[in-house]
């Protein structure tokens, strides 16, 4: 009987809905679903690519959607690389470490330095801040320079540091910690001074807990930006047991092992594995990274 009122009551509240619709409404739902499916479409395509066999994938004009699927381009995956000096999981495996340890260093970084900046409020954090934002001007390849400069005179060339140190301490993620930690009201913090809590427990037991949705964020924007990173690895790195997944791209495009038309749905399985991550991470933050950007446009 409650299950036949449930959906007595879901039919309802589904034809209340449907008749406040208007034109208007219709519109902006369609346009919004066109717009979806077109963002969608490489995806799809990029997941069918890399199961198709050699003679769907060398057909002209190209068909969108897999008619015979197969595992074969991922065997040949493994075969381009396993006669190679380095195998593809050791690719695999440093594309991890350096993004993980970069998404955790940022995150330790721009959480830390917001707290003291905002809730410490010291002498001259108004011009860090104006410096801050002036680099924001700046694009990433400007300072490529710089970075190789700093990378070399540290004595970080050729390891994973170079690949880690010089993307904690971005502009943009400092700048956005640092805007939502300033929504924290000071009567928070004195509170918790009040029941003898210390700055550590205050900063990782009060304050972290409020900035979920911007370090959802942070994590979701480091951890893209550092696993598709192609150029540091090709700069600041020599040993080939040490470069990342999308330079594996290149290798397995050039590599050797399988026959030059075998590597071309070697690069297409490839190129699917390196995306799975970015969209799995991506998935698992999405709701947190809506509560960002909703609240970023409510001032």
């Amino acid at each position: 009987m409650s299950n036949r009122i449930r959906t007595t009551f879901s039919v309802q509240h589904f034809r209340h809905k449907l008749h406040e619709l208007t034109m208007e409404s219709v519109v902006l739902y369609t346009f919004t679903f066109v717009l979806v499916i077109f963002a969608l479409l490489p995806l799809v395509y990029l997941i069918n690519s890399a199961f198709k066999p050699l003679d769907e994938i060398l057909r002209f004009p190209p068909r969108f959607f897999v008619r015979k699927p197969t595992m074969d381009n991922f065997s040949n995956l493994v075969v381009s690389l396993s006669s190679s000096t380095v195998p593809f999981l050791r690719y695999v495996f440093n594309s991890l470490v350096t993004t993980i340890a970069t998404v955790a260093g940022t995150v330790l970084v721009c959480v830390l330095g917001a707290y003291g900046l905002v809730i410490h409020n010291p002498k001259g954090s108004g011009v860090i801040m104006q410096v801050v934002v002036a680099a924001l001007m700046f694009s990433i390849y400007v300072t490529q320079i710089p970075n190789y400069m700093v990378v070399t005179g540290l004595g970080m060339y050729d390891s994973f540091a170079a690949l880690v140190v010089p993307k904690i301490a971005v502009a943009y993620n400092f700048f956005l910690m640092e805007r939502f930690t300033r929504e924290i009201p000071n009567a928070l913090i004195e509170a918790a001074r009040i029941d003898g809590a210390g700055e550590t427990h205050i900063c990782f037991k009060v304050v972290m807990p409020l900035l979920k949705p911007a370090i959802a964020t942070l994590i979701v924007l480091t951890f893209i930006s550092s696993w598709n990173d192609s150029f540091s690895p090709l700069v600041f790195l020599v040993s080939q047991e040490k470069k990342t997944l999308p330079v594996a791209l290149s290798t397995i495009a050039g590599g050797v092992g399988v026959s030059d038309l075998g590597r071309v749905g070697a690069t297409m399985a490839a190129s699917l594995i390196t995306a799975l991550p970015t969209i799995v991470v991506f998935t698992a933050m999405q709701s947190k990274v809506m509560q960002t950007m909703a609240h970023s446009g409510i001032k």
